[in-house]
């Protein structure tokens, strides 16, 4: 498939995952590289009967959390938030990754806008976070593009693939409702 150099913005959108899209997942979160930059939690190889349970997990969310990265209708990746408890009710991490051949052309920068401002706007949340693996500097500008601050660095925080990593935390918060 021939993919434009640079996705138009408005082209992109977030969506509820649905049952049709458990092969097409399967198919870009079954690579390595992809893995190598997500949590443990998220099996590798990944099958379709991992993004079918996954889907299924997903529709039940109230409120939806998670969602498809699209582009004109196919399914690029996916992105979503954890919301927090307790003291921290306030606050989410927020996580995405694309499949491989949708990197490097602005559609993650476009995501993480979309997924931050449903999260400040539809969740009125005041706090959205999220940790980057040390080698993943791609992510870190997608972060950096959408106005996220690096609040720090987690010194050899992070246990990936036989390894002790830097976690980079970047935050963003929503100065409308402080």
């Amino acid at each position: 498939m021939h993919l434009p150099d640079r996705f138009l913005p408005e082209k992109i959108v977030l969506r509820s995952l649905t049952p049709a899209d458990a092969a097409p997942l399967a198919r870009l979160a079954d690579n390595k590289k992809i893995w190598d930059n997500l949590r443990d939690y998220i099996p590798f190889p990944y099958r379709e009967s991992d993004a079918r349970a996954f889907i299924a997990h997903v529709l039940k969310e109230k409120p939806q959390q998670t969602f498809a990265i699209s582009h004109e209708g196919v399914l690029c990746g996916v992105t979503g938030l954890v919301a927090q408890q307790d003291v921290y009710r306030r606050s989410a991490e927020m996580g995405f990754w694309l499949g491989e051949p949708y990197h490097g052309r602005g559609i993650a920068t476009r995501a993480v806008a979309l997924i931050t401002a449903y999260a400040f706007k539809e969740l009125k949340l005041v706090r959205v976070f999220a940790s980057v693996f040390d080698h993943n500097t791609a992510s870190m500008r997608v972060l950096e593009k959408n106005g996220y601050l690096k609040e720090g660095i987690f010194r050899k925080a992070v246990y990936k693939n036989g390894r002790l990593l830097d976690e980079h935390r970047y935050a963003i918060l929503n100065e409308a409702a402080l």
